[in-house]
């Protein structure tokens, strides 16, 4: 019997749980649009209470939450300072560009994923008519499954402050950084809150390590997620018996967040098998994702290596360099599999 493939792709790709399907099975709905779906409202009123914010939204997706909170903090003509890597620049379709009008400063990250201090605040325009109207601080954490430092995130906003601009966090992957920072016996979601704290607005994903199939809440202040509200509508976000997504997502916040501490073990599980391969050289990972690079005469046969990873049964990406993602759906017999298929293309004459 031929193995179930190991699909490292990303974390994305997780399948609902027996135990959450049963709970979507299970969901009480109603109209989101008219307010009065009991599983949105349960799951919005508590991801906010958990996180320390006054209200959050439920979207469909990550993009459409980064989207309406950029486009909640900034108006047309207006920009927002961001990373070269971070999701709501490069990976998003220019969203806030095509749709708000919303320029953005992008800047090169430290390579520890951070944006220098004083490129930020050499980025920030003068209140002059040549200029956009410097408005918002966007970043990412985790960035590439880098965990900001906390002390760093501190600044960073207290920055934007001086400045007089909101701060919003793209925290797709906030539970692995609160997971990662809080260590082994910690407190996961006190960490989260602590991240998540200094800034105004906060997009977080439940279709990723925590293994919903759908959906991403934006919190913020009241006033903020009724701006956010409106633009959703506009976004063409409004659901209607979403309380069967909400659901997962709530199921997922009650028992999937301690547990990404599984799949951080099995990212450094992986990067241990593939350390030492000849002409790769790997990322140590924080959190879930483990990059490796194809280095000399092995980068020139990279072109190869995915296609032998799927004839072996292992799923990878190679867009830019080589990610591979754990996530609930993995185990250590797969993450195992995919180091030797890398050593057995790496390891051919």
């Amino acid at each position: 019997m031929t193995p179930a493939p190991v699909d490292l792709r990303s974390d994305t790709v997780t399948q609902p749980t027996p135990a959450m399907r049963a709970a979507m099975a299970g969901a009480p709905v109603g109209d989101d649009v008219f307010g009065d779906d009991p599983g949105v409202n349960a799951l919005q009123e508590a991801i906010a209470a958990r996180l320390g914010f006054e209200a959050a939204l439920f979207v469909p997706t990550g993009t459409q939450s980064n989207l309406c909170a950029i486009l909640a903090h900034c108006g047309r003509g207006d920009e927002y300072i961001v990373g070269q890597q971070q999701h709501c620049y490069r990976w998003e379709g220019g969203g806030a560009a095509v749709f708000g009008s919303v320029q953005p400063q992008p800047l090169e990250h430290a390579p520890d994923g951070t944006l220098p201090l004083a490129a930020i605040e050499a980025a920030i325009k003068p209140d002059d008519a040549h200029f956009a109207r410097t408005r918002l601080l966007a970043l990412e954490n985790t960035l590439g499954g880098q965990v900001l430092p906390q002390a760093y995130l501190d600044e960073a906003t207290a920055l934007a402050r001086r400045h007089g601009l909101a701060t919003h966090l793209d925290g797709a992957r906030l539970f692995n950084a609160g997971v990662a920072q809080a260590g082994q016996g910690g407190d996961a979601w006190a960490e989260a809150r602590r991240i998540a704290g200094g800034f105004d607005s906060v997009s977080v994903c439940f279709s990723k390590g925590l293994g919903a199939p759908v959906g991403s809440a934006l919190l913020g202040s009241r006033a903020f997620i009724a701006r956010a509200h409106r633009i959703r509508k506009m976004a063409g976000g409004g659901m209607r018996q979403a309380g069967v997504l909400a659901a997962a997502a709530l199921h997922a916040l009650d028992h999937h967040v301690d547990r990404l501490a599984d799949d951080h073990a099995l990212a450094r599980r992986l990067a241990e098998g593939l350390d030492g391969i000849p002409g790769l050289a790997v990322q140590p990972p924080r959190t879930n994702i483990v990059f490796a690079d194809l280095q000399g005469e092995a980068a020139a046969r990279g072109a190869g290596l995915i296609a032998h990873l799927r004839s072996r049964g292992v799923l990878a990406t190679g867009l830019y360099r080589l990610r591979f993602v754990t996530h609930l759906d993995v185990d250590a017999a797969g993450v195992d599999r995919a180091a030797e298929a890398v050593r057995e293309f790496l390891s051919r004459p």
